[in-house]
């Protein structure tokens, strides 16, 4: 245990541990005139006199009777205060399992991991974000999530036109994902209020409470940070930009759909996706999150309307370019219907590219146990994704093949089994980034990436093929 960490102001440790010492002080001093006073009245028997005598240290000299007594009592304090401490709370430090102290968990839950492993910078929106996020909250990392600011529908959507502001949905689904607060605060956030012919008629609690806290504060990030400290926050939620944007897509028979919710339900084949004002600035603490990142993680969550409306703002996909992270995109699990029917994962990254124009990850994240999913019912209308034609990606990123899917929910990621397999990725790769750029990726155990789950490394930093361009 670090004596520093345990004397840092804030810890509230130092306040409770004084007054247990003066609780154990008055006590002492209380038990000491009890005996004195029963030493000075009564008369012991001749036969236990020496045995008193003895006890009561009469056979050394002050000070050092009280010295010795105030060494040996405080060493019993202290080592039953550590002991009782570590039994108590054995079950849960070993249930972490991470190696961590107990000065450390306290210091991190205080003031934030003081060295996070890693900077990891997470950009969608909807519900695939919110899993990702409830993932990486569990390891010491630092996390920063960026979300799209597009939701036209809902209470967010009646929100965003009544009080010209960003929808707060998806900035609300993060900070409860990333919240520490208590169990009935992330409910009550994420409480819905029923159809009952109200004006809150479908309303959520959060999205109304970062609403008025717009209102109070003056400015939606403003309202994002203190709703942050409201539900104890592990991390940074914020808007890949303020600017009232609109999600347009082109379909292929050349008709234009504007609004996220729309394009969902035309449930027709989309040709391109843009935004409505075209290039909107990027919010400045989100590009500064990004470049100061050791990993950016695209995805998981609707293609279309939750990942590439973040990186057609201005200056997102430049910064993700110009970053030195490790840069991943996870792909969903399943198809989406209406945005994604018949797509494979080659499909996903095509997309991708088409609409940053060029390369933008170094590798792509697929799912590859497709047990959970043969039991999706037919009527949804989804299939897992493909691995066919993943070969095509081959100088474009590494595809790393892993069980990332929910076993419950097969249309979702399983948050623990994701981010454990980021964070991995994130790790072989800053070390594969030590060795030399032609060569073939190798583990720190020396074994080949494929051994681990790559089904294609090679140099990511080629020009990508004219029919993508």
């Amino acid at each position: 245990m670090k004596l520093s960490k345990w004397l840092r102001p804030g810890m509230l440790i130092k306040r409770w541990i004084l007054l247990l010492m003066l609780g154990l002080v008055m006590t002492s001093l209380g038990l000491a005139m009890g005996l004195a006073w029963v030493y000075r009245n009564y008369d012991f028997p001749h036969r236990v006199s020496g045995l008193v005598q003895a006890v009561t240290l009469q056979f050394i000299p002050h000070p050092y009777r009280e010295m010795l007594m105030l060494t040996v009592g405080g060493l019993l304090v202290a080592v039953g205060f550590i002991q009782l401490s570590r039994s108590l709370l054995a079950p849960f430090l070993e249930h972490r399992g991470d190696g961590q102290g107990l000065a450390e968990i306290i210091h991190a839950h205080r003031f934030g991991p003081a060295e996070p492993e890693l900077r990891v910078v997470a950009i969608g929106g909807g519900t695939g974000l919110s899993t990702l996020l409830r993932g990486l909250k569990a390891h010491d990392v630092a996390i920063t999530a960026i979300v799209t600011t597009g939701d036209d529908g809902g209470s967010s959507g009646r929100l965003r036109h009544e009080f010209n502001i960003p929808p707060p949905g998806d900035i609300r689904n993060c900070l409860v994902a990333l919240a520490d607060a208590e169990p009935l605060m992330s409910d009550l956030f994420q409480f819905r209020f029923p159809e009952v012919g109200s004006p809150l008629d479908g309303h959520s609690f959060g999205n109304l409470f970062i609403t008025a806290m717009t209102q109070v504060t003056g400015s939606f990030e403003r309202a994002v940070a203190e709703s942050s400290r409201v539900l104890a926050v592990r991390g940074q939620v914020m808007p890949s930009t303020l600017e009232n944007i609109t999600v347009c897509a082109e379909m292929a028979n050349g008709e234009v759909v504007r609004g996220e919710s729309r394009i969902t339900q035309y449930r027709g084949r989309i040709r391109r996706i843009f935004l409505d004002p075209e290039r909107p600035e990027a919010y400045d603490p989100a590009i500064i999150a990004i470049l100061s990142a050791d990993l950016i993680v695209l995805g998981p969550g609707s293609l279309y309307t939750s990942v590439i409306p973040n990186v057609l703002v201005n200056g997102i996909a430049h910064a993700i370019r110009f970053s030195r992270a490790v840069k991943v995109y996870v792909c969903n699990v399943t198809t989406q219907r209406g945005e994604t029917d018949g797509f494979r994962a080659v499909d996903h990254v095509r997309a991708l590219y088409d609409h940053v124009g060029g390369l933008l990850v170094d590798y792509v994240l697929v799912n590859d146990n497709f047990e959970p999913g043969r039991r999706l019912d037919p009527a949804l209308g989804v299939i897992p994704v493909s691995l066919d034609g993943i070969d095509q990606l081959r100088g474009l990123a590494h595809v790393v093949l892993r069980d990332v899917v929910c076993a419950e929910q097969p249309m979702r990621h399983d948050p623990v089994k994701l981010s454990r397999a980021l964070i991995e990725l994130a790790r072989e790769a800053r070390s594969v980034s030590r060795a030399a750029d032609d060569r073939e990726p190798i583990t720190p155990s020396g074994r080949p990436v494929e051994s681990v789950g790559v089904a294609v490394a090679t140099d990511a930093r080629r020009r990508v093929p004219r029919q993508w361009q």
